[in-house]
């Protein structure tokens, strides 16, 4: 497996909030935890913007993608709009989370809590070539439950 080095820095008032880490050996993603001043309560149907305490450099050529937590979506209803979420190599602020509860009952962010995970992937970039046709395939223009 692939490592490479990613520059971090901790938005001044957030030292106790923990780094994205692995949970594991395998673990595709790293778990981010949120930096609230306070605990933040998301009422069923409600969406917060929740602080992450950390920026981000990543080299030219990778992005990270910001994505859900299973754990909360299943026990809580609580996912991430804008699913997931890109952090480009040149964006330098602070990464955010987009939280909205799905979920019944009234959901308590708190400070240290782990809220959303982070993949860093490469990118490469798509020169279009305008075609008059495309080569046929066996599914065709089939889609929408196709298959």
């Amino acid at each position: 497996m692939e490592t490479i080095k990613v520059h971090i820095q901790k938005i001044a008032g957030n030292e106790d909030i923990l780094l994205p880490r692995y949970m594991t050996g395998q673990s595709a993603g790293m778990d981010i935890c949120a930096a609230v001043a306070f605990d933040e309560v998301i009422l069923p149907g409600e969406r917060r913007k929740i602080p992450s305490g950390i920026a981000i450099a990543l080299p030219e050529g990778y992005e990270a993608q910001i994505r859900p937590r299973s754990g909360l979506a299943i026990h809580h209803g609580v996912t991430l709009l804008n699913s997931p979420g890109t952090i480009d190599a040149d964006y330098r602020g602070e990464i955010a989370l987009i939280v909205i509860n799905h979920g019944d009952a009234p959901f308590v962010v708190q400070r240290g809590m782990r809220l959303a995970q982070m993949v860093v992937q490469k990118v490469c970039r798509a020169q279009w070539v305008e075609s008059a046709t495309l080569h046929e395939t066996a599914r065709g223009s089939g889609g929408f439950g196709h298959t």
